[in-house]
Parts: C-alpha cells; structure tokens; sequence
C-alpha cells in the first residue's frame, strides 16, 4: 500500500499500479462472464441454423441412397423403388418421433414413502368425507 506522499518518493507510481491492478480485476470479472456468454448465444443460434439446414438435406440423401440401393437389391422399376424408400424414411422418421414423444414425460417411480404417504392422505380424506 502507498504510504506518506511527503516522505516515499515512489508514492505515486505504487498508488497508479494499484489503481490499475483493481481495475483491470474489476473489468475481468465484469467482461470474461458477458464474453464467454455472448459467445455461447452466437455459436449456439449458428449451430441451430446450421442443424436446421443439415437435417431435410440429410433426409433427402438418405432417401435418395435408399432408391440406388433398393433398384439394385430389388430389381423393380423407379417409381416402386422411390414409393419404398419414402415408406422406409417415412417409418424411421415416426419411429424417431415415438421415441422423441416416449422420452418427452418420464415416467414417474412411486417410492415406498410416497405410497405410504398417500395412504395415510386417503385415510384421512375418507374420515374427514364421512363426518
């Protein structure tokens, strides 16, 4: 800490780098946090665009990989082979969404004291509807 400024001849250069050293603390911990999290919206908004892009391009090519595969497994002409392969799609894509809707409200375990606790609520409740 600076002392006296009559008798330390480096007073005022202790006394500039201490205000220098508290306020780059100070900008720091204000600007590292607004930084890192401004950073973490933008790349997230890219990567969603990105995903939203990717995704029917994906489906797309599948599906078109699905009609090359299934013309030479099959040996049948163009529009069964494209009628198959948009079943084939169209299946996994509701299998995916089942699943997506399965895993959307866990289901909920009932513990052994929760049951008893809910017993003893319904005991309660049947006294209180027969007084």
């Amino acid at each position: 800490m600076p002392g006296n400024p009559l008798t330390d001849s480096k007073w005022a250069p202790d006394l500039a780098d201490n205000v220098e050293r508290m306020v780059g603390k100070v900008r720091s911990v204000a600007t590292d946090n607004a930084v890192k999290a401004s950073r973490g919206i933008v790349f997230g908004i890219l990567g969603l665009i990105s995903l939203l892009v990717a995704a029917p391009l994906g489906i797309i090519v599948f599906t078109k990989f699905a009609q090359v595969v299934l013309s030479r497994m099959t040996r049948t002409d163009h529009e069964t082979t494209v009628w198959l392969s948009y079943m084939i799609s169209g299946g996994l894509l509701m299998v995916g969404g089942f699943i997506a809707l399965a895993k959307r409200h866990p289901k909920k375990v009932k513990t052994d004291d929760k049951k008893k606790e809910e017993k003893k609520k319904d005991k309660k409740n049947d006294k209180t509807d027969k007084k």
